[in-house]
């Protein structure tokens, strides 16, 4: 054989590599049926872009969005503003199946009354709101593990193969930030404290149940409320939005925290 003739095979074979190794890169990514449950953090209410006009306010901003479209996944997004344990387990886990190779979830915020935590610290000064997030990390303590592991195994037995992911929740406050206004620094102190309590039980619950734990917390750090570049909103309008990550907080804090959870 010629040094030409040679040659030519040899491009012809990697070539044909070439176009094997992008189908199966191809094949690998449609592969990843992916179904993003959860509340609001997950759907990406603060995030802006959103996809239809339904109060669940499902962002294209949001974390499942970014990773469907950055890998090429299949993205089911049941996400939903105000959801909790029972909303996922009535309205969520239908879209699971035995074909399902990834979830994500947050859940557990609003079953422990945030919104009305907040509104208890906001109105009530420090003594109120230590009182609300008391009685918030009591009922996360007590009842919360409960809701979560009948959550979380409906999820294990609707889709048994999958991978679940389960993100926690931020700091909302840089404490001695530089907010000179709203809420005292006790309080803001007595609000992330609520915040660890529902890691901490979410974290138990998603390791019980073999779920993978990814904690958003070092990520936001440095871009809580009253930091210099927060990455979370404070009262804002519309109001659903306050207290919720914005597309930044998405796109920096919950997805590199979700893909280094994969």
């Amino acid at each position: 054989m010629s040094v030409r003739a040679a040659v030519r095979s040899l491009i012809v074979v990697v070539a044909a590599l070439l176009a094997t190794l992008g189908l199966t890169a191809a094949a690998d990514a449609a592969a990843v049926n992916y179904v993003a449950l959860g509340d609001s953090y997950s759907s990406g209410v603060g995030a802006g872009s959103y996809l239809d006009s339904s109060s669940c306010k499902r962002s294209a901003n949001a974390y499942p969005e970014l990773y469907a479209n950055a890998k090429g996944a299949s993205l089911s997004f049941q996400a939903c503003s105000g959801a909790k344990t029972s909303d996922v387990i009535n309205n969520q886990v239908g879209a699971l199946s035995s074909s399902t190779s990834l979830v994500s979830i947050t859940v557990g915020g609003n079953d422990a009354g945030f919104s009305s935590v907040m509104e208890n610290c906001i109105l009530g000064g420090d003594s109120g709101c230590k009182t609300a997030v008391d009685n918030a990390v009591n009922y996360v303590d007590t009842t919360l593990p409960g809701l979560l592991d009948t959550t979380y195994r409906t999820i294990r037995g609707k889709a048994p193969s999958a991978k679940v992911v389960v993100l926690g929740y931020p700091h909302f406050y840089k404490i001695g930030g530089s907010c000179s206004v709203g809420l005292s620094d006790t309080s803001r102190g007595y609000i992330n404290g609520g915040a660890d309590a529902l890691d901490t039980v979410i974290a138990k619950e998603a390791a019980n149940a073999g779920f993978t734990f990814a904690d958003v917390r070092s990520a936001f750090t440095g871009h809580e409320i009253c930091s210099s570049s927060p990455w979370l909103h404070s009262v804002t309008w519309p109001v659903d939005e306050s207290y919720h990550p914005t597309a930044t907080g998405q796109a920096s804090g919950y997805y590199p925290t979700f893909t280094g959870a994969l």
